[in-house]
């Protein structure tokens, strides 16, 4: 990901941003009294929409991001076909996900974006949001910027990111464990 932002030694002008967004506060009140009076369907029903929200809400902040705050992309003009393709300019990629599948970094993101105080969205120790209709993430607005997915990772380089995180090599397996392209030493 530090591919798409230029270092700051270049003088480049260049931005990273981040967002946390819910549509889910209060909802899962809502989902335990519909559980209660057995209506699984109207629960489930709800808990969708709040997902579906939250996802478009993500999704149209980026759009905010691309043509109004950094206005890299002022005339753009997707169709929705287009935009379910993400045939525009830049990425929103989110921790946890293919592209940066360490989940701890959401931490470091919610502490520069103070997202508790601000969006009512708290991290669980397993580094999952809560309410679960929540979506966060960084804009990267470079042109060559694409999603992609981490390989299979060796130890040297498991390592290497347990050295820079400041953890322990087993912390760093715990959290990547998805990733390893090895079977840890107990």
């Amino acid at each position: 990901m530090a591919d798409y932002i230029a270092p700051k030694d270049t003088g480049l002008p260049d931005y990273i941003g981040g967002f946390a967004v819910t549509a889910g506060l209060g909802a899962q009140e809502k989902i335990m009294e519909f559980k209660a009076d057995l209506d699984d369907y109207s629960a489930i029903l709800l808990e969708s929409i709040a997902d579906r929200l939250a996802e478009a809400f993500a999704e149209r902040m980026h759009d905010v991001v691309r043509h109004d705050l950094w206005g890299y992309a002022p005339d753009e003009k997707l169709t929705n076909e287009d935009m379910i393709a993400e045939k525009y300019r830049g990425i929103r990629p989110a921790p946890g996900y293919p592209a940066c599948p360490e989940h701890t970094e959401k931490a470091t993101l919610f502490e520069l974006l103070d997202a508790t105080n601000q969006t009512g969205i708290e991290l669980t120790d397993s580094m999952a949001m809560w309410p679960g209709a929540a979506v966060s993430g960084w804009y990267f607005s470079h042109p060559d910027s694409q999603y992609f997915v981490v390989g299979r990772l060796g130890q040297d380089q498991v390592a290497s990111y347990a050295e820079r995180k400041g953890w322990t090599m087993k912390e760093a397996e715990r959290w990547l464990s998805s990733n390893l392209g090895y079977e840890p030493e107990d």
